[in-house]
């Protein structure tokens, strides 16, 4: 995706991300005149640094180095991210002029060189600079059906990234186990913002309603603040989205492949033993997240299980994640995690026959079926009285906004539903 940098400044790179040198000259097409400067549109390359990228342009190891010194009191060179778009201005002697770097969406470092005294040190002003951006609310809606089972390929189907997706599993990751709860016919709408610059897409902003049909029930979630005054998700009773365990540690791509049992047929040894956990298939690597705040009690090798990461959460919880392929940075025992946070990936070591999760629950020392202890869960916490009257007239203008926005949207085509199935 093309992104522009400033108003008027367009960056230029081949499908290879190579470099694209062109020149200046001063203002005026209608005749030749001299050139003046020598500009490079490119993408920062893998493991570059801007020491390394100014050096492969030839600059002096002092303006180098200068030019660093002034970028460190705006921005840490260190952050220099793979893949960003940037710009380099020389003159035509090959001296440097201006650096822009894309640092994200939202801004621009720009590093110029400062006129000095002949003889004298070389000088820098760095900046960062914000990037204009356009911001529209708008509303979609999303249908799971036959051509289009999970939420990604639902919005998909609408025109949307991704990113859409991903954020609405984890607004409802609370009241909904996307990898098994979705059914054929089940529809999700939504208002939120869509950041764009020059009429191309950046990234969303805040959500501020949806609404998900799921297999009868009716789900909403409201943008409202907290009891701390930060921004948090509320049904259109003022009860908290948020709950003690999310209703899955995967992203919501895998399904189940082995469920909760106490006589199974062990796919490897071939005998009948009990399964005191849910198997979800997922690719190798696949992000595995910690359903609940709690303290690791163990990560490390475990015989048959492989690598495994187990959590002791409040209530006399603890949760299990089995046959791991890597455990995430920082997870040792008694480390702290956040609902939420990375604590390993998918993997297939110890005894399985392919990549998969095996989650288990444990309460007060006995093994519980995943998906039914998980239902049994209490409701968020109530907004408290004296502000339920303001989320009351903010729940009601989000829901009139987002159907009037649905009703001026051209609806998206019909998706044959798929024969109801099983879960």
């Amino acid at each position: 995706m093309k992104r522009a940098f400033l108003a008027g400044l367009a960056i230029c790179v081949s499908a290879s991300c190579a470099r694209v040198e062109r020149t200046t000259g001063a203002p005026g097409a209608d005749i030749a005149l001299p050139r003046e400067s020598s500009i490079v549109d490119a993408r920062i390359p893998r493991n570059a640094t801007i020491e390394t990228l100014f050096r492969q342009f030839n600059l002096p190891p002092d303006l180098t180095i200068a030019a660093i010194d002034a970028v460190r009191t705006v921005f840490n060179p260190r952050d220099l991210q793979a893949g960003r778009a940037y710009q380099l201005t020389r003159s035509l002697d090959g001296l440097f002029q201006e650096f822009r770097y894309v640092i994200d969406t939202d801004r621009l470092l720009r590093v110029v060189r400062v006129a000095g005294v002949p003889g004298a040190a070389p000088a820098f002003n760095a900046e960062i600079v914000p990037l204009p951006k356009d911001i529209e609310v708008t509303a979609v809606s999303a249908e799971i059906g036959r051509e289009h089972p999970s939420l990604v390929g639902a919005f998909d189907a609408a025109g949307e990234d991704i990113q859409l997706a991903l954020q609405l599993a984890e607004i409802f990751g609370g009241e909904v186990d996307f990898n098994s709860d979705l059914q054929p016919g089940d529809r999700l709408a939504v208002l939120f913002e869509r950041q764009t610059r020059d009429g191309e897409f950046l990234a969303y902003g805040e959500i501020k309603a949806a609404v998900l049909e799921n297999d009868g029930r009716k789900l909403t979630a409201f943008r409202y603040p907290g009891g701390d005054g930060q921004p948090a998700w509320f049904d259109e009773q003022g009860r908290s989205l948020k709950r003690q365990f999310l209703q899955s540690p995967l992203p919501f791509e895998p399904r189940v492949t082995s469920r909760f049992s106490y006589r199974r047929l062990h796919p490897v040894h071939g005998t009948t033993r009990a399964h005191l956990g849910v198997d979800y298939g997922a690719p190798a690597g696949t992000r595995v997240q910690a359903v609940a705040n709690g303290v690791v009690e163990v990560a490390g090798w475990s015989g048959e299980a492989g690598r495994m990461v187990r959590l002791r959460h409040a209530g006399g919880y603890q949760t299990a994640y089995l046959h791991l392929s890597a455990l995430a940075p920082g997870i040792r025992p008694g480390a702290r995690v956040s609902q939420g946070d990375l604590i390993g990936r998918v993997g297939s070591t110890g005894t399985a026959t392919g990549p998969h999760l095996d989650y288990r629950i444990i309460k007060n020392g006995s093994y519980v079926n995943p998906l039914s202890e998980l239902k049994k869960m209490p409701k968020g916490v109530s907004l408290a009285p004296d502000a339920l009257a303001v989320f009351q007239e903010t729940r009601t203008a989000l829901a009139a906004e987002l159907e009037r926005r649905l009703a001026a949207t051209p609806a998206p085509k019909s998706v044959a539903p798929a024969a109801a199935s099983g879960k």
